[in-house]
């Protein structure tokens, strides 16, 4: 007998799956783009946290869940433009998740608190929401960052990992510092650091 949780997972998983979007990771090997990054947030999660309740492991899971459907190209221009398709995001993959979740026969309360973690409801005082944030933001160092800032302005660049760093934990912080970086990447860190 499936549990609910498993149920939910292999739910989410699928939906992921569906990427059309192809990545190549260190071995070689493709996955489809979301797959790829929600297996990487599951990863920092462990790393983070011993005992994760199953809604946050589910969050963490679903935090991009289908997000390929609505492109960034949809809204506009600039920084309203990005926070408002970010938040639609943040509300649809939470509507989904919730819905998977009955589906498989949670509460209609523990649903709704995954739903709120994805929403990232509560940054700043909620430990579940900033856990989710902390693997977010590994997640985009580790694998992202050294070619996002490839096609950033310098000091744009600079201001992003600052706000980057300020949405972390402590913990989260001493993860980041360990990961091997390009000496461009661990530059740009320094610099931003410093001047934070």
């Amino acid at each position: 007998m499936t549990s609910a949780f498993e149920q939910t997972l292999t739910a989410i998983d699928t939906l992921h799956a569906q990427d059309p979007r192809q990545t190549t990771l260190d071995d070689g090997t493709t996955l489809p783009q979301e797959l790829a990054y929600a297996q990487r947030m599951s990863h920092w999660l462990a790393q983070l946290q011993s005992t994760p309740t199953e809604q946050l492991r589910l969050a963490v899971r679903a935090q991009h869940l289908q997000r390929w459907l609505v492109p960034r190209s949809d809204y506009p221009e600039g920084r309203i433009g990005y926070l408002t398709w970010r938040r639609d995001q943040g509300e649809r993959a939470g509507d989904t998740t919730a819905q998977l979740m009955r589906d498989a026969g949670y509460s209609a309360a523990d649903a709704e608190r995954t739903a709120t973690i994805i929403r990232k409801k509560g940054l700043g005082r909620d430990a579940d929401v900033q856990a989710l944030e902390d693997c977010a933001c590994l997640v985009f160092l580790e694998n992202y960052f050294a070619d996002f800032s490839r096609k950033v302005e310098h000091d744009h660049m600079v201001r992003i990992v600052q706000k980057t760093w300020g949405k972390m934990s402590p913990q989260a912080h001493a993860l980041a510092l360990a990961l091997p970086m390009n000496a461009t990447s661990a530059a740009l860190v320094k610099e931003a650091l410093g001047s934070a």
